[in-house]
């Protein structure tokens, strides 16, 4: 009952009814006040949530001063907890996390108008936390309303950072600029937004110097008015990070570098230039003048020709993000080959296997690999495959973080990666189709992920596809005692399967499946995890209608939503559900269901 406690408390949401249930049965709150004041400044040098929600577990009083000292505070779940219980609880709140969506959000996997919306959160933020200063939502939908709320109610407000947010528009974005005069970070990361027609970048305060420490605006996808941004660059000396979007051509760029040489992080925009205004060396010296840059992204309708223009700050990058960049081998050489302190890569498999051994060979610090499919259909072998696995495992043995889609992959490649790089913590391999096996031997990917999980003992994250047997499942109930997220894509061989993994991995807290053939068995063997979990998510399995009703019968403070569009377009109802979503919550199911959703 203690872990139930301490896993419903870890999202901020469930201290509140569970840590003081009995509290005063075994511990007697302080009876001087200033024990509780000192209690109250120690903890406000506590800052891991993890520490903060055992702390809370302690008694009353301690739930009292945690409660008082948090000043940042995170929401792994914007359904597990009513805003209302959060803002009674949290009175000094200046810093929040709140993550909507499920991650296969980002899949496409679910509808636009499933909700997860701002607004709610925000009308007990406006008058409760007066002194906010920072707002970081992920897969939320947020209103152009929402933000002008933000630009009025917050007089001290200085960070908003939006990830996979929608809803929103240049409209909303120059109400947050033109109100938010002490605005020091915008990040807008994967968002949908939609262009108003409204010049958002001139609503920045004008003719005075700015705070401004972070501008990223990569996925608005509407022009901008260059010379406001020039200007704004221009008057914001504390700028450090600044991602452009597509719209900003290179020779746009060169001028942007040549204002702010204080720059670390440079998202570059498009690389092509517009015009013959400006020649190759130009942009080489705009770039070796960047002696601060550590972090390069962006790349969108590159232009390969003029790609060697970045080797001036190469050898001081820590961060090279070319997931946007079509290029191939023999492009990224002689970029990479300067890379010798690159930590973090990001690229699409459009490099292949020749160009992830250039990368071995060169960045032995590197520590996080993405390598993104530039086509994700079924369309043969692919242009990268273990070749390119194998080279990075023994060229690259500091890596923690792993995600590599390909089309053909090998037990033998995958083992050899669990050796070579122990330290993972991270490892999704993605292996593009339908149930494949190891392309060599043709037997199930069974040992290959076994050995992930046998040998890097710190893995916290795992994703697996391929043809899998019961086997595979075994070995990660077993071995993965740490896993916190597991995903699992076109894989499994029957219910035995998950069942090892819910009895096994004993600190699951995310557990996302599609297209896996998983009953109601394999479901109900999951009884005793599911209210230590944030979520579990299962789509076109093989899951009924009764067999979620008797997950809510038995679990009936867990929220069990059934997604049916065949219900909702009049259709045959089958017997298995489109989607399966659970998830825990101290205030029960939510008033904003679509019609598609069902909850049980």
């Amino acid at each position: 009952m203690n872990n139930h406690r301490s896993e419903m408390s870890e999202d901020d949401a469930g201290n509140s009814r569970n840590s003081t249930a009995g509290a005063g049965e075994y511990f007697t709150p302080y009876p001087d006040q200033v024990l509780e004041n000192v209690l109250e400044n120690v903890l406000t040098f506590l800052t891991s949530r993890r520490d903060r929600n055992a702390v809370a577990l302690v008694c009353k009083s301690w739930y009292r001063a945690e409660a008082y000292t948090r000043s940042d505070l995170f929401i792994g779940n914007c359904y597990a907890v009513a805003p209302r219980r959060v803002t009674n609880r949290f009175t000094r709140v200046r810093s929040i996390t709140i993550k909507g969506k499920p991650r296969f959000a980002d899949f496409s996997l679910l509808p636009s108008d499933w909700g997860a919306h701002f607004t709610p959160w925000l009308s007990g933020m406006a008058t409760a936390y007066r002194a906010l200063e920072k707002i970081h939502l992920k897969r939320m939908s947020v209103t152009d309303d929402d933000l002008t709320v933000v630009a009025h109610c917050f007089p001290n407000f200085k960070r908003l950072v939006l990830v996979c947010c929608e809803g929103f528009g240049t409209g909303g974005l120059a109400a947050l600029a033109g109100g938010c005069r002490g605005l020091r970070v915008l990040e807008l990361i994967e968002n949908e937004v939609s262009d108003d027609f409204v010049d958002w970048i001139s609503c920045f305060p004008a003719d005075v110097p700015t705070n401004l420490e972070s501008l990223t605006f990569d996925c608005v996808e509407s022009p901008i008015n260059f010379e406001s941004l020039e200007k704004l660059v221009a008057r914001s000396p504390m700028l450090k990070k600044l991602r452009l979007n597509r719209y900003v051509p290179l020779g746009q760029v060169y001028r942007l570098i040549t204002l702010a040489p204080q720059l670390t992080h440079l998202g570059t925009g498009s690389f092509s230039p517009e015009n013959d205004n400006y020649r190759e060396s130009d942009y080489v010296s705009a770039f070796a003048a960047c002696k601060s840059v550590v972090c390069l992204s962006g790349f969108r309708e590159i232009a390969p020709d003029y790609l060697p223009a970045i080797v001036p700050v190469c050898p001081n990058l820590t961060s090279l993000n070319l997931s946007y960049a079509n290029i191939n081998a023999e492009q990224l050489k002689p970029v990479i080959s300067h890379c010798h302190k690159l930590q973090v890569f990001w690229v699409l498999d459009s490099i292949g296997d020749e160009g992830l051994q250039a990368v071995a060979a060169t960045c032995k610090d590197l520590r996080e690999l993405r390598v993104f499919p530039i086509d994700a259909t079924e369309n043969g072998e692919g242009p990268v495959s273990e070749v390119g696995l194998l080279a990075i495992s023994f060229g690259c043995r500091k890596l923690q973080s792993v995600l590599y889609f390909c089309q053909q992959m090998t037990n033998d490649a995958v083992v050899a990666m669990s050796k070579n790089c122990p330290d993972l913590v991270v490892f999704r391999l993605c292996i593009i189709g339908r149930y494949r096996p190891d392309h060599v031997t043709g037997e199930p990917m069974d040992e290959g992920f076994g050995a992930i999980v046998k040998n890097c003992k710190k893995l916290t994250r795992l994703a697996v596809s391929g043809l899998l047997s019961d086997r595979a499942f075994s070995y990660i109930g077993q071995y993965g005692k740490l896993v916190r997220t597991l995903s699992v894509a076109f894989a499994g061989d029957s219910d035995i399967g998950l069942k090892y993994v819910l009895e096994g991995c004993t600190n699951l807290q995310k557990l996302e499946i599609r297209d896996s053939p998983f009953g109601d068995s394999a479901l109900w063997s999951g009884l005793h995890q599911f209210y230590k979990m944030r979520f579990v998510w299962m789509s076109s399995c093989r899951v009924t209608r009764e067999g979620c009703l008797n997950v809510a019968r038995q679990l009936p403070r867990l929220v069990v939503e059934v997604f049916h569009r065949d219900e909702e377009e009049g259709g045959e109802m089958n017997d298995f559900v489109d989607t399966l979503y659970m998830y825990r919550s101290l205030d029960g199911p939510r008033s904003d269901v679509p019609r598609f959703v069902k909850i049980l």
